[in-house]
C-alpha cells in the first residue's frame, strides 16, 4: 500500500502553473484555484482542471454558462493564497473584470480563457473537467505563477 503523503511528496516534484476558475453566481464572483491545469486539444480547443470531489465551489461554478479561466503571474501569489481561502469573502479586495456571459477574471493575469464545462468526469477523490474555450487573451511576456515542492518558485531563464 502506498503512504498518502509519500505520493503528495512525489506529485509535488512536478511543477505546474497556476489558475484561477471564476464566474458570477447571482452577480456575486464565485471562484477557486486549480494547479491541474493542462491544454488538451485545438479542435475543439480544450483545456482540462481538476477538482476535489470535496469541493463546495466546483458545484456552484459548474452550472454558470461562463467560466472565467485566468492562468495567474508570477506576482499573484497572494491573490492566489485569497482564492483558495475555505472561508470568508474570497474576492475581498481583490480586482476582477468579468465578461458579458458572467466569466470572472483577474486582471495582471498572463492569459485568460473564456470556457463552458464540455464534459467532466469523476477520477479518484477528484473530478477532471473539461473546458471549451470560447475566447481567449494571453500576454506574450508575461511569467506564470509556478506551484512546486508545496510553494510558490518563479520562472528563470536559462541562458
Amino acid at each position: 500500500m502506498m503512504d498518502s503523503t509519500q505520493l503528495r511528496r512525489a506529485f509535488a516534484s512536478f511543477p505546474s502553473g497556476v489558475t484561477a476558475v471564476c464566474t458570477l453566481v447571482d452577480a456575486v464572483p464565485v471562484g477557486m484555484v486549480c494547479s491541474t491545469f493542462t491544454g488538451v486539444s485545438l479542435d475543439p480547443a480544450l483545456v482540462s482542471v481538476c477538482v476535489q470531489a470535496s469541493s463546495t465551489t466546483w458545484p456552484l461554478l459548474r452550472r454558470q454558462s461562463r467560466l472565467g479561466l485566468s492562468v495567474l503571474a508570477e506576482d499573484q501569489d497572494l491573490a492566489c493564497r485569497q482564492l483558495s481561502r475555505k472561508s470568508g469573502d474570497r474576492f475581498e479586495g481583490l480586482r476582477w473584470e468579468n465578461d458579458a456571459r458572467g466569466g470572472v477574471f483577474l486582471p495582471g493575469a498572463v492569459a485568460w480563457f473564456s470556457c463552458s464545462l464540455y464534459e467532466e468526469m469523476p477520477a479518484g477523490d477528484h473530478a477532471i473537467a473539461l473546458l471549451e474555450i470560447h475566447d481567449l487573451r494571453s500576454v506574450a511576456s508575461g511569467a506564470p505563477l509556478v506551484f512546486h515542492g508545496s510553494r510558490f518558485r518563479r520562472l528563470e531563464a536559462i541562458a
